[in-house]
């Protein structure tokens, strides 16, 4: 048995914020009450610590298979618990996709040996072909968790109904990632620092925000259930604000580095800057933040993209690939630039990045309940930190790498069992 002893426990599903003590045996919490009094293998004094549920994150790339070079499932697990996370879903641009049962099983598998819970979505068409589907009903009986293509959008507004129609008869959903490429020069550069500084044509708003509406808009036809991905955008937050208001299903999700900085990163941390979607303008970033505390904006996910050091570090900064890591990193942007710059409460933070994330894919996670599962994350939301580039994953192509932020992970706990420990 575990006994957790003296932490601010928070479960965002039920609002519970209490100081008291977390008992844990096999795989689940069994009590969670004042001065529990029992034999425990291990005792964690959290005197001073926030302990919540196990943060969930939808949007990962472990780049496996095809891509280890940069990240494989084990190292991504690894940086997962460092940033208290105990559950991913992971990304199907690997090499080859993730388009196949074969392919599905092969990366499950993998996946299965870790000690988080790593699922992963299996591709909306074949081979990204942006054409024609996968067979989604095989791949959701192999275990897919969803449907998504991210890494390039889809052009066809025909593949985007069938795959909505196709999804919502099977009870699931696809999750979107929304640019035209006719309408973009550049990607990871946001137009304006593209132009002014780089004198280029850079990743534009529009390609984003015309996309989101018509994928939102098709969604509110089909009454079917849809994700997007990573918005950017003061324009896409209206354009999904719009659509939920219609009644469209439409769910959102914001990465760390959109709420937390603007283009002008890339002047000082260059191609570790450069993502896709590009950081925008500060306009921008506070539109995110208000989607977040409106609730249009209901999950953070990382978009954790770990690229090897040799592929960031070339001269010209339109060749580097565009992504940068982001789970040991994602609970302290949320504390510095949402918590204590006073957008939201500790609660609210938390709400998305668990209990909601678990609430789109239907995972019984996410939250804190006697008899419920025994997967948390004890941190410290007020300890400063200096992030350092000795990350778990095998990458270091963060631009926060030397930022001070605040928040700190003590311990991640996944199936009763610490798996993560600072030191």
């Amino acid at each position: 048995m575990l006994l957790i002893k003296n932490g601010r426990v928070m479960d965002p599903k039920t609002g519970f914020d209490q100081v008291c003590d977390v008992l844990v045996k096999d795989k689940k919490i069994v009590q969670i009450a004042k001065n529990i009094d029992a034999e425990a293998s291990r005792v964690v004094d959290a005197t001073g610590m926030v302990v919540a549920p196990g943060l969930i994150d939808i949007h990962v790339h472990f780049r496996e298979p095809g891509q280890t070079h940069k990240e494989d499932i084990h190292t991504g697990a690894l940086s997962a618990a460092a940033g208290g996370f105990t559950r991913v879903v992971m990304m199907a641009n690997t090499n080859p996709t993730i388009s196949t049962v074969e392919t599905l099983k092969e990366v499950l598998a993998s996946a299965e040996r870790e000690d988080i819970h790593i699922h992963s979505v299996a591709t909306i068409t074949e081979n990204f072909d942006g054409q024609h589907l996968t067979d989604f009903e095989v791949l959701l009986k192999a275990g897919a968790a969803g449907f998504s293509d991210d890494g390039i959008p889809l052009t066809s507004s025909r593949v985007v109904r069938e795959a909505l129609e196709k999804a919502k008869k099977l009870g699931t959903f696809i999750s979107l990632h929304e640019e035209d490429p006719e309408l973009n020069g550049i990607l990871g550069l946001n137009e304006e620092i593209a132009r002014k500084h780089f004198h280029i044509c850079g990743a534009t708003g529009v390609a984003e925000y015309s996309m989101v509406a018509r994928d939102v808009m098709i969604a509110y036809a089909t009454k079917a259930p849809v994700h997007i991905q990573h918005l950017s955008k003061e324009e896409s937050v209206k354009v999904v604000e719009f659509a939920q208001q219609l009644g469209a299903q439409v769910t959102a999700e914001v990465a760390p580095q959109h709420f937390s900085k603007t283009e002008s990163l890339l002047l000082t941390q260059g191609s570790n800057a450069k993502m896709n979607p590009p950081l925008r303008l500060e306009s921008d970033r506070l539109a995110v933040i208000e989607g977040l505390k409106s609730g249009v904006i209901s999950i953070i996910a990382t978009d954790h993209a770990p690229h090897h050091r040799d592929e960031k570090n070339v001269a010209d900064i339109t060749q580097a690939p565009s992504g940068m890591t982001g789970l040991e990193t994602s609970l302290s942007l949320g504390l510095t630039h949402l918590v204590q710059a006073g957008h939201l409460t500790l609660m609210e933070l938390l709400e998305k990045m668990t209990v909601n994330p678990a609430k789109l894919y239907q995972f019984d996670a996410g939250y804190l309940a006697e008899n419920g599962p025994a997967d948390l994350t004890i941190f410290a939301p007020d300890a400063e930190r200096t992030v350092a580039p000795d990350f778990q994953s095998k990458a270091s192509n963060s631009p926060f790498v030397g930022e001070e932020l605040v928040g700190q992970v003590y311990y991640t706990i996944c199936d009763g069992k610490i798996i993560y420990e600072w030191e």
